[in-house]
């Protein structure tokens, strides 16, 4: 690893679990700095006692417009040039279809997979458009580009994440920043399933059962491997699905 990669910094959101913890401890085996934010500290703070100064935790909901912009402010000056910034935080709530779901659910969806996307994106954006070098991964879903029952909201966001993704890279021609969204399949071993069946552990496995699906740490090898590119390559889109996982026949309804 050379001393350039050595110094890069990528800030992480959603660093506290799955696919966000992955992120954080692969970009730290490469010798990346990494600035690790949640809403939950004490996760944070274990990975900062298993790498010491190489992580700083900050407590961040990235819904909060205000927050945002005071962690930004309050970081130390030679934490300050993200090199890399991965949208991570996001969450799926519910399965019911949109005449059943809970407003609230959608509310929640869209403040953190959309709104809370583009302000992360929006606050470090400019500095790497000044630094001229800089990429932003962000973390899109299949959901986004394959409709399924019960996936209305969420995999609407993950469609948002989509095209503002491609929308990015127009507007940062000549830029030298570049722009990824990785669009995971079916992947277990984290909070996603849990947090969308409301803490239903039963329900939750359920939906890995027998599947093989994919691990964080494979999401983590592919933002790894996007960022470890040259700087005149830019990955527009990745998809990963696990093996067992392709695409369903569409779906008829016949009279009985």
């Amino acid at each position: 690893m050379n001393d350039s990669t050595q110094q890069q910094i990528a800030l992480v959101t959603g660093a506290s679990a799955g696919f966000g913890r992955a992120i954080c401890e692969r970009f730290l085996r490469d010798g990346y700095r990494v600035i690790a934010a949640a809403r939950r500290m004490e996760p944070l703070r274990e990975l900062q006692r298993q790498y010491g100064e190489a992580v700083l935790p900050v407590v961040l909901d990235v819904r909060d417009e205000q927050a945002i912009a005071a962690m930004r402010a309050s970081l130390p000056e030679h934490w300050r040039d993200v090199d890399v910034l991965v949208n991570n935080a996001g969450l799926a709530l519910g399965t019911e279809k949109a005449q059943e779901a809970v407003l609230r659910d959608w509310r929640t969806m869209i403040d953190t997979n959309v709104t809370g996307l583009a302000l992360m994106t929006h606050a470090f954006l400019p500095g790497m458009v000044a630094r001229k070098r800089g990429l932003v991964v962000n973390i899109g879903s299949v959901a986004g580009k394959y409709p399924y029952p019960g996936g209305n909201v969420y995999g609407a966001t993950k469609a948002f994440v989509a095209q503002f993704s491609r929308n990015l890279r127009a507007d940062l021609a000549g830029t030298g920043v570049r722009v990824t969204d990785v669009q995971p399949g079916l992947c277990g071993d984290t909070e996603f399933s849990l947090t969308r069946y409301r803490g239903d552990r039963r329900k939750a496995d359920s939906v890995y059962d027998g599947a093989h699906p994919l691990g964080p740490d494979d999401i983590a090898e592919t933002v790894a491997w996007v960022a470890s590119l040259p700087p005149r390559v830019n990955v527009n889109a990745i998809e990963v699905m696990p093996t067992s996982q392709s695409f369903s026949a569409l779906t008829i309804t016949r009279d009985s």
